[in-house]
């Protein structure tokens, strides 16, 4: 079955005319069964298309993005190597320098070397000293509690796993409430402090303070309204989010791969940086004339500026990358899971699907990377000429045609890494045989259940703002901060709301992975997991099609 999964001939029927354009929902008759056509796999092969969990061996794919991308990493750390050896000791060292009118160059004053490193090194000794000064109690008091809260913040996110498997709609239902309750406490909280507060009155006029608080009530009204107008759809982000949680919860190791990731670019990054520091020190002194006086300036090679390039660009690429591999791993062992039988949960999935993401497929990532890149630069171009108001009809229609070409983008790519780690097709073959496969099942490739994305980040707000909270009131009973006991509590704020995104991230993935296995269930007339195709049936087709989800399902 493997072998047959991976049939690259089974993958091409989907494109044949002939393939039909109807969901296959219901098994076939036995008219259909006893038929010469149904009866002869050869005479159509549609009749038979299997598209599952490739599970076989797997061949390497667009290579030429692979070998692309490796060789733009092997130029960035080959001229970084470079730059190291090759660089000029006395950069920074002008002084040391004077112009030679024999020679018409500068050369090097012995002289003034030493006073200049000596001065370098009390300059250094001065700003140390003044860096080091700073408030040690403020300092100690930060670090700590950074520590804790990252200590904490991993058994915080397995305690919401858990709550949002076996308790999502008392979760999601409590903490829609302070969804608004939140921001108004916190909107009327600075507002009064800084009106009391007589430093803070004085920078900022009570006209001023007016303005920002209506401000922010307007936004919270908007927030009340995009829950009114998606309440009816609240039942049945429960059942999803929930099904993702059960999902994730039986691939733990997922929250020790990811982060390892993480780690694995930061360490990948780090040389990177240490050559652009040194790619600064190549070059040289040269002559300039300035109103008849002849001085010394610091020249970098010519090379040096397109290494910045080059190295900005790798960086750049390799985060994407990252960002998709994560993916990638993601919906592989999600893949794995799903199409395992119902006791058994497939061993090493993990491990294979960083394999395949290491291996063959790495090509398939490059692309995906390349693309998001790609989107993500020149959709700022178009933001920021917004931005600046550029008139003109030309303007406009290049804008137009600018978002056009990038929605079209991101509708390609939308499930296509999440279809080539469960296949381990090509990128294009993949968002091909994706676009296919949704369609005939009448599936939205944009819209699975965007509701989900915002409750789960509305409680972890929740949970990261009620955190701060205690941090602050832990803070002002232990500690002397006074005033700065706010900073670091906001700093602790944004440090786990960060921990939170990264684990809200990883279940949208999951959302999409069990999404795209179901429309693979639904194109084989298979119903792999019983409790998925209970709750993604009642996805809508389009965004304005209301689900059609009895609100009393929950209770059943």
């Amino acid at each position: 079955m493997a072998a047959d999964d991976g049939d690259p001939t089974k993958f091409a029927a989907i494109y044949d005319s002939s393939s039909p354009s109807h969901p296959l929902l219901s098994k076939p008759s036995t008219s259909a069964l006893d038929s010469p056509r149904r009866s002869d796999p050869e005479s159509d092969p549609t009749q038979f298309l299997q598209i599952s969990y490739n599970f076989g061996p797997r061949t390497f794919k667009d290579i030429p993005f692979l070998l692309l991308f490796d060789l733009l990493v092997l130029s960035t750390f080959g001229f970084g190597i470079f730059s190291i050896f090759h660089r000029n000791n006395d950069y920074g060292n002008s002084s040391s320098f004077t112009y030679d009118f024999t020679s018409s160059s500068c050369v090097k004053n012995s002289t003034f070397t030493k006073i200049s490193d000596g001065y370098y090194w009390a300059s250094s000794s001065v700003m140390y000293g003044m860096v080091s000064s700073s408030d040690p109690v403020f300092e100690k008091d930060l670090i700590w509690t950074l520590v804790v809260t990252l200590i904490l913040s991993v058994p915080f996110c397995f305690s919401v796993l858990l709550l949002l498997k076996h308790y999502t709609k008392q979760i999601v239902y409590a903490c829609l409430p302070l969804f608004v309750l939140f921001p108004i406490f916190f909107n009327v909280y600075w507002f009064v402090a800084c009106t009391l507060s007589s430093s803070c009155s004085d920078a900022l006029p009570l006209a001023y303070r007016i303005l920002v608080l209506v401000f922010v009530f307007l936004i919270i009204g908007i927030i009340v309204w995009i829950i009114v107008a998606n309440w009816h759809r609240i039942d049945l982000t429960i059942q999803i989010i929930s099904v993702a949680s059960d999902a994730l919860s039986k691939n733990l190791k997922l929250f020790v791969v990811l982060p390892l990731l993480t780690l694995g670019l930061v360490v990948y990054y780090a040389p990177i940086v240490v050559f652009l520091v040194f790619a600064r020190f190549n070059g040289k002194f040269v002559p300039r004339e300035l109103d008849g006086q002849y001085f010394c300036e610091w020249k970098e090679d010519s090379w040096v500026p397109a290494y910045y390039a080059l190295a900005i660009l790798t960086m750049i690429w390799s985060l994407a990358v990252m960002v998709e591999m994560q993916v990638y791993v993601i919906s592989g062992a999600i893949a794995q899971w799903y199409f395992s039988k119902e006791d058994s949960i497939p061993k090493k999935c993990i491990r294979s699907s960083l394999r395949n993401a290491f291996g063959q497929s790495f090509g398939t990532i490059c692309v995906s990377g390349l693309l998001i890149c790609i989107v993500r630069v020149v959709r700022a171009i178009v933001d920021n000429a917004r931005e600046e108001n550029t008139q003109g009809i030309v303007n406009m229609v290049l804008r137009c045609c600018a978002n056009a070409l990038l929605g079209a983008l991101d509708y390609l790519n939308k499930f296509t890494i999440n279809f080539a780690a469960i296949t381990g097709e090509a990128y294009c073959t993949s968002a091909k045989m994706t676009y296919e496969l949704l369609r005939r099942n009448l599936l939205s490739a944009v819209f699975v259940e965007t509701v989900s994305t915002r409750i789960l980040t509305g409680i972890v707000f929740v949970l990261s703002a009620a955190y701060a909270v205690a941090t602050w009131a832990v803070l002002r009973g232990v500690s002397n901060l006074g005033i700065d006991s706010y900073v670091v509590a906001v700093l602790a704020w944004v440090l786990l709301i960060v921990i939170l995104a990264f684990f809200v991230h990883v279940l949208d993935d999951v959302i999409d992975t069990i999404y795209v296995c179901y429309a693979i269930d639904r194109d084989k007339g298979d119903v792999c997991k019983q409790e998925v195709h209970e709750v993604y049936v009642h996805l809508p087709i389009s965004r304005s099609t209301r689900s059609s989800l009895i609100p009393n399902a929950l209770n059943a």
